[in-house]
């Protein structure tokens, strides 16, 4: 696609973190839309929330066009003083707040009282971007900013403009409380699902729940997977834990969403067959401290090894550490991580119950709830090294040609539709 042809494009796009402040794969895929949208030409003007004081708009553009090669031209950050966060719960929203009004005068009037008021007064900030600035589409990630996306819609039908509104779904509400819905949660995604001209989907798996809990027409729906841009990994070190045992990965967040317990329960299966096996958890989450009684309980306290969030280089020396990365997500729209971890050359065993699934063919595949299928699966790849080295090369041709220049290409053929009334 010629980038000339994509100049006239200005996406007003609202998100909820964006590098080197992010903590999970919602910022890694803002980013990388991002990228791959403004390399195609497309102008991004991107929202996002900031405590008060901490975020130089000007200083991110620069950061972001120094470091993370973005076109300083295409890229405009606009930040709200805000302490919403991606995966953020009430209750963790009330602990966030309460920690900042101790240093933090402007917390107790800025700041919403909960989480909701805290959504709502956000959005109310799109009324502003929304009249100050110029764009032809909207696009929201998540169901934190749909408010602010309809907010924006409205301003700029009164102002005789009637601006397509897109609506990203990386997760649902089902998703992430394990079928438990929050009732508030769930009317906002499905407000904001019903406003849109168009929504995304990360994959066939997440457009299944939307249009089933959701009640969405299977037309309105757009399935555009994540990617990765392709890079050979760096690091070639030695680690002398890989003396002595085998080492299996785990790499997210530990809550219901990503089954930190489900993997615990095969680890436990594995460590009665080989004990020789370590196992690795890296994340943190509202489920932190049960895993860490849990792996005690299991009488594998001393075979499992914890560590909290990571980013940057240290992610890729995990991935490298590892001999296999498993996914063992109960629901999980899509999945980065084990294309980082192929990118590494780690073989990966994935949950079938995800959005990657669909694409990745070198990798192996069980139901998330099959922790006998999957105890084997793992010990397949540590026992058989023909096996191990087929998945990781394999795997690593088969990721080669992945770019953020698909979906973003994708994205832009909707963005055209939408703003010529074709959707």
């Amino acid at each position: 696609m010629d980038s000339n042809h994509n100049h006239n494009i200005k996406v007003l796009m609202f998100g909820w973190e964006f590098p080197p402040f992010n903590s999970g794969g919602l910022g890694v895929a803002c980013y990388g839309l991002t990228k791959g949208l403004t390399r195609q030409g497309v102008g991004v003007i991107f929202v996002l929330p900031r405590i008060a004081g901490t975020l130089n708009e000007e200083y991110m553009r620069i950061l972001a066009a120094d470091k993370f090669g973005l076109d300083k031209d295409k890229i405009k950050f606009k930040t709200v003083d805000s302490i919403l966060k991606p995966y953020m719960s009430s209750k963790s929203y009330i602990s966030e707040k309460s920690g900042l009004e101790g240093f933090l005068q402007e917390a107790r009037g800025i700041y919403g009282s909960d989480l909701f008021s805290e959504v709502r007064r956000y959005s109310k900030y799109a009324k502003i971007v929304a009249s100050e600035e110029e764009f032809n589409i909207i696009h929201c990630h998540d169901w934190l900013t749909y408010p602010a996306g309809i907010t924006a819609k409205n301003i700029t039908r009164q102002m005789g403009k009637n601006v397509p509104l897109i609506v990203h779904v990386h997760a649902t509400e089902f998703d992430r409380t394990g079928g438990n819905p929050n009732q508030y949660v769930y009317d906002l995604e499905r407000e904001g699902m019903h406003v849109a001209d168009s929504i995304v989907t990360v994959s066939n798996y997440t457009k299944s729940i939307v249009v089933r809990h959701y009640g969405v027409d299977p037309r309105k729906v757009h399935v555009i997977h994540n990617s990765i841009d392709f890079e050979e990994s760096r690091i070639d070190e030695k680690f002398r834990i890989k003396d002595h045992h085998k080492i299996v990965l785990f790499l997210g967040r530990m809550t219901i969403q990503k089954g930190p317990d489900h993997f615990l329960w095969i680890a436990k299966k594995i460590s009665e067959i080989d004990d020789d096996v370590r196992f690795i958890m890296v994340g943190s989450g509202d489920m932190f401290s049960y895993i860490v009684e849990e792996a005690a309980n299991l009488g594998i306290g001393d075979k499992v090894l914890f560590s909290d969030f990571l980013n940057g280089r240290e992610v890729d020396r995990a991935y490298k550490m590892a001999d296999v990365y498993v996914m063992s997500s109960i629901s999980e729209p899509f999945g980065i991580t084990p294309l980082e971890a192929i990118k590494n050359g780690t073989p990966v065993v994935i949950s079938k119950q995800s959005g990657i699934s669909e694409i990745l063919r070198n990798c192996l595949v069980v139901d998330f709830w099959d922790t006998n299928l999957m105890a084997t699966r793992i010990l397949d790849v540590l026992n058989n090294e023909e096996l191990r080295d087929s998945l990781a090369k394999k795997g690593l041709n088969e990721i080669r040609n992945f770019s953020w220049d698909q979906p973003a290409m994708k994205c832009i053929d909707l963005y055209k539709k939408a703003i010529s009334g074709g959707i």
